[in-house]
């Protein structure tokens, strides 16, 4: 899987649709194989120049006030995409946190109970998003 890196790739992502959404995050997808849904846009041949699936994640300051909690998100994202790769269409995903995970529950930011958090939540996001539930996912 591939990594968004320019700020081009994640406009480009984050102005196409939502695929799922939890109480912390939500999952965007631009189809890369499908015609261009953004009006005139001939750029996304020269963004996603490789032909697999691309990730990303955007976790603002306002929502994880510490580099240590955002970079725990970001490495948690990107460890549970790795492991929904397969069922996951040809596409670019970017991950966003849309509220923040309440400091007085999770004190540390390196605690095992918000990397668990974290965890269960991005798991949920992406059996949503690639329309598998827990049991089909075991199986």
């Amino acid at each position: 899987m591939e990594r968004l890196r320019t700020r081009e790739q994640f406009q480009a992502v984050m102005a196409g649709r939502t695929v799922s959404r939890t109480a912390h995050f939500a999952l965007h997808r631009l189809t890369l194989d499908a015609p261009s849904r953004l009006a005139g846009d001939s750029s996304l041949p020269a963004l996603f120049a490789v032909h697999s699936p691309w990730m990303g994640v955007v976790v603002p300051k306002r929502w994880a006030k510490r580099a240590v909690t955002r970079n725990t998100i970001k490495r948690q994202a990107y460890a549970v995409s790795q492991a929904f790769e397969a069922q996951l269409p040809l596409a670019a995903h970017v991950v966003r946190l849309r509220s923040a995970f309440a400091r007085e529950q999770f004190a540390s930011a390196t605690s095992d109970a918000l990397h668990a958090a974290v965890r269960a939540e991005m798991q949920k996001l992406f059996e949503q998003a690639s329309g598998l539930t827990p049991i089909e996912r075991a199986a």
